[in-house]
């Protein structure tokens, strides 16, 4: 990581009216910038400046500004970002660093408010946490396309075995016709000396042998026809049964196919706007409550914080009177006095809000997922039904072609026969006594001629086939492979799920192993998540889901070990455990290819030796981390980081 850090430029963020935020600029190098200060000194502010250049929508306007905007420079680079307030929210737009900013703002941008965070003391469903980033619906759009190019490419290989089959048929055939075709020449050789032998004795006029030869021709070309227009009549039969077997089998497929209900669609789609419509309004909502209480919060500590200083610097009367400071502060939004309990309990109420809004966030993101699998399923029904019915009517087109052709063949024939009897008539008028065996010499000799053309004919089309089907045998190792590919590509995309899903825990796993052992947590042995299989209904089904179930083992003080809950935890361990969980979903989704940056804030949960250690842990996995702490927090780190004191 360290090259990747050294690779990266110096930044520089100019930000106006974000957060508690009027206008500032900071510079920052790569590595680890620790933004050092009390509590409301902008530090998160900053921080949501930086995610605001980055891409991100998690960011508050200031209170009394209705524009606000950022602008980040890495070495030639600039990205910048605007905010605008509109009734019913913030409008932005500009040149952010992300196009999607999904990733970072769960795994990057780990602020308090963060889900990757929080999803652990909450005890949320981390499973979905780490898949929500994946397209599920799109691998599966591929898996389909990729299904159809296999099994066309199997169709293929069925047609070539099937014509390898023939090959040996075919090759004995071509054999039989070599050598029917040297019989039959030898048999015309003879012939024709006979014929020849036979006209020296017969006298003729010249015009009387060439009509007749013509006619004899004439009789030889349509009979040629006529035996072609058979063979045309055979084949298309052939081929009419074929096509009328191929349009019984799929209409029973068709018939077996489910029906799509009237409209079914298009109420989906609408369900499914609906369903967006309000998360994406829950999820506004959600972010202008973490605005509010990020303010009432940094509001709060800064009045505590200025009745601590008041305290501090006033050393004059009753010492009882300086340890019990006034409770109430005065309202930041009202003017008027008002208990800090009250404030505090109005904040736990908008924190419950939040969490509640945040549930019912993943509610409806579990609908969409039913709805969305609902409608893929008869969109997959609805494309099966048009490819048969399209499939049935190139068929039905093609039956009536060929039954058309038949119709006109059989014409053809008939009119042929009818031809051949007129010229055979027109031969046997021109026999007599004195040269009829002449005529059936030559009648003999025409015969012989056909019967040669005729199986020089099957000869070319045996040695076609043969071609045709070693030219595709020559084919067969190319689409083997391709079949190859096709089918791991499948595979690839169907455990890509899987695959994430086992990243992400192997890299908590893993990580919080190596973090508690660098932290040194007295009695826990080890936090780990299991992946496991259950059996969820989802509406009227039973379907199999990934569960990722979080254990914690714990020691006892006889050493034994033993499973504890999340529930027991630490608010220390919690955040911890929270910040693996981040790391784990950082980089099983490989965030880091796509913004360099992750960002820190609300340690306080943690001592500072172990906020030491955890930073210079997490520095290995980014370009640049920018953490904000507190003053005596960041004095536990060393003196090379580069520290940021004024915002």
């Amino acid at each position: 990581m360290e090259l990747q850090q050294s690779s990266q430029p110096d930044g520089t963020i100019h930000a106006e009216n974000i957060g508690g935020i009027q206008e500032t600029t900071v510079e920052f190098s790569p590595g680890i910038t620790i933004l050092v200060g009390r509590n409301a000194t902008n530090r998160t502010s900053f921080l949501q400046a930086v995610m605001a250049a980055l891409g991100s929508e998690n960011v508050s306007l200031k209170g009394d500004a209705d524009e606000a905007s950022v602008e980040l420079t890495l070495g030639d680079e600039t990205y910048t970002r605007r905010l605008s307030r509109r009734a019913g929210g913030v409008v932005t737009d500009g040149d952010p660093y992300l196009e999607d900013p999904t990733l970072a703002d769960l795994f990057a941008f780990l602020l308090e408010s963060n889900e990757a965070r929080r999803a652990v003391a909450a005890n949320d469903d981390l499973r979905e946490l780490i898949m929500r980033p994946v397209d599920t619906e799109a691998i599966q759009n591929e898996i389909d396309q990729l299904v159809q190019e296999r099994q066309s490419l199997q169709r293929k290989l069925e047609e070539i075995d099937d014509k390898k089959g023939k090959l040996p048929q075919l090759e004995a055939q071509q054999t039989q016709l070599k050598d029917d075709i040297a019989e039959k020449k030898a048999e015309l050789e003879a012939k024709e000396e006979e014929l020849e032998a036979a006209d020296a004795d017969v006298e003729e006029t010249r015009e009387e042998k060439s009509e007749l030869e013509d006619k004899l021709a004439d009789l030889r070309s349509k009979r040629s026809d006529l035996d072609d227009i058979r063979f045309d009549l055979e084949t298309e039969r052939e081929s009419l049964e074929a096509l009328t077997s191929e349009q019984r089998e799929l209409e029973n497929e068709l018939d077996e196919l489910p029906e799509t209900p009237l409209g079914e669609l298009e109420e989906i789609d609408s369900e499914l706007e609906r369903l967006r419509n309000r998360k994406r309004a829950l999820e506004t909502e959600v972010n202008e409550l973490q605005s509010v209480i990020g303010f009432n919060e940094e509001m709060l500590e800064e009045a505590d914080s200025d009745a601590f200083e008041a305290l501090t610097e006033d050393s004059s009367g009753d010492v009882t009177d300086q340890l019990l400071p006034d409770e109430t502060v005065t309202c930041w939004t009202c003017g008027s006095e008002v208990e800090t309990a009250q404030i505090e309990s109005t904040l736990d109420q908008l924190r419950q809000l939040s969490q509640t809004k945040l549930g019912d966030v993943n509610d409806i993101d579990d609908e969409i997922s039913e709805v969305s699998d609902r409608k893929r399923e008869l969109e997959q029904s609805q494309r099966e039904r048009d490819r048969l019915e399209r499939r049935l009517s190139d068929i039905e087109t093609e039956i009536d072609r060929g039954e058309d052709t038949i119709d006109r063949l059989q014409t053809r024939r008939e009119e042929l026969t009818d031809e051949i009897e007129t010229i055979e008539a027109a031969v046997e008028e021109r026999e007599d006594e004195n040269y009829s065996a002449v005529l059936d010499l030559h009648k003999e000799a025409n015969q012989l001629e056909y019967e040669l053309g005729r199986l020089e004919n099957d000869l070319e089309r045996v040695e076609g086939e043969i071609a045709d089907i070693e030219s595709q045998i020559d084919e067969q190792d190319d689409i083997e492979a391709q079949l190859e590919e096709v089918k791991a590509e499948i595979e690839d995309r169907r455990t890509a799920i899987d695959r994430i899903e086992a990243n992400a825990v192997e890299e908590f796993n893993e990580h919080m192993d190596t973090v508690l052992e660098m932290l040194d947590y007295a009695n826990i042995e080890r936090i780990w998540i299991e992946r496991v299989e259950r059996d969820v209904r989802e509406g009227r089904r039973k379907v199999t889901k990934s569960i990722f179930e979080l254990h914690v083992i714990r020691t006892a003080e006889s050493g034994a070990a033993y499973e504890d809950t999340v529930d027991h935890l630490s608010e220390s361990e919690r955040e911890v455990t929270g910040l693996v969980f981040a790391l784990a979903g950082y980089l099983a989704h490989e965030v880091y290819e796509k913004v360099p940056f992750m960002l820190l804030d609300s340690l306080e949960a943690i001592d500072a030796d172990r906020i030491a250690t955890l930073i210079d842990y997490l520095n290995e996995y980014t370009g640049y981390l920018l953490v904000a702490l507190l003053p005596e927090d960041a004095a536990a780190l060393p003196d090379e980081y580069e520290r940021v004191t004024e915002i």
